[in-house]
């Protein structure tokens, strides 16, 4: 098992030296690079949307079941739906979910190149396919996934406005008061780096389980399952790790 893990690590790492050789024209990763943005960001706009609505809902309604009493202040709602949203809560489920829908695509799309034999076809041509297959998903990725981020962040909030203001557990005043109280920008830098950071497990891992996929069909479906568990797991483990170091 840890050897299995060190050899994959390893080849990983290894593997990324291939990717930043560029070769042929700029032109050509232009669109790969365009094509796939509009794939990852469009293609994704609509589940982000509907996650992130109910990401906020339910936040507001449960701190307010929590905090309720009269103790609290109503304005803290907004505050602390706002902070979780920015931080936690809108980084970490759409790129959970990205990971879901994004990264298995990403896997199988490569892997059947690999299992059609379309990548050796490529490399005898003289392309260095795991630059020309991969650095577009990944710039793609590393520009489009922030931001989803923030837009889902932003429409966090307004779920949970619509779900306390809409429903008349709170005043718009009231809510809006938090959301200004004490608002520190750091959390939106703290949460870009997230979005960027998550944006580059889930490309790359999945591109790597797609890449050296062997076998048949079956094989295919346990490689685009391994992208989304193993990103999945890195994605929680370095959501710790940097709350760790930019929050001490």
């Amino acid at each position: 098992m840890i050897s299995r893990l060190l050899y994959h690590l390893g080849r990983y790492i290894e593997w990324h030296a291939q990717i930043y050789k560029i070769q042929g024209s700029w032109k050509m990763y232009y669109k790969e690079t365009l094509r796939q943005m509009y794939d990852i960001g469009i293609g994704s706009l609509t589940i982000v949307l509907i996650i992130s609505v109910f990401i906020g809902a339910v936040t507001a309604i449960q701190i307010s079941y929590q905090l309720g009493g009269g103790l609290i202040p109503d304005y803290y709602i907004g505050y602390i739906v706002r902070d979780m949203t920015i931080i936690e809560l809108a980084v970490t489920f759409t790129c959970l979910v990205l990971a879901g829908k994004v990264g298995s695509n990403m896997a199988a799309e490569i892997g059947g190149m690999r299992q059609k034999e379309h990548i050796d076809a490529m490399e005898i041509m003289g392309v260095n396919t795991s630059s020309y297959l991969v650095l577009p998903k990944i710039i793609a990725a590393l520009f489009t996934i922030p931001l989803l981020v923030f837009l889902a962040a932003f429409v966090s909030i307004v779920g949970g406005y619509l779900a306390t203001v809409g429903t008349g557990m709170f005043t718009h005043a009231s809510y809006t008061k938090g959301l200004r109280t004490y608002f520190d920008s750091y959390n939106i830098f703290m949460m870009f780096i997230k979005s960027v950071t998550f944006a580059y497990i889930l490309t790359s891992v999945s591109c790597y389980q797609g890449y050296f996929v062997k076998g048949g069909s079956i094989e295919l479906g346990q490689a685009s399952t391994r992208a989304v568990v193993y990103s999945d797991i890195l994605i929680l483990v370095f959501d710790y790790l940097i709350a760790v170091v930019l929050t001490i």
